[in-house]
């Protein structure tokens, strides 16, 4: 089996990224170890399934990754979270402060939203259809 393990999200700071991905948008933190060089190895998936895709959360070391933050993707959506319950999910997310850049709307594939996560990557909240 091959699968898509991690994917690298440039951050300001682990530990507002992992207070945001942990706290706003309840994902696990699953790994935070520090590395020889000062920085740390830090991973944090969606939920309970060990296949599920994590994000490693990789401090900006020099000008041009700090460009990146919040700019990975050029301005496009570059992050699908799905879930199997939108309505809770939504609005968790929005009580816990995450900012939703349009309404819930129903579209062939399923119910889905574009959200920014703190430093503005754009992500769908998604609720594929059956």
């Amino acid at each position: 089996m091959r699968r898509l393990a991690l994917v690298t999200l440039v951050v300001d700071d682990y530990d507002e990224a992992i207070r945001f991905y942990t706290e706003a948008l309840g994902f696990r933190l699953a790994e935070d170890a520090p590395r020889p060089d000062g920085s740390r190895w830090v991973v944090v998936e969606p939920g309970g399934d060990r296949a599920a895709t994590g994000l490693l959360l990789a401090r900006a070391k020099d000008q041009g990754q700090q460009t990146r933050v919040g700019d990975q993707t050029g301005g496009r959506v570059g992050f699908f979270l799905h879930t199997d319950d939108f309505a809770r999910d939504h609005a968790r997310m929005t009580a816990a402060g995450v900012t939703f850049l349009e309404e819930p709307r129903h579209e062939p594939y399923g119910t889905v939203a574009v959200f920014q996560d703190l430093y503005g990557n754009r992500w769908d909240l998604l609720q594929p259809a059956a």
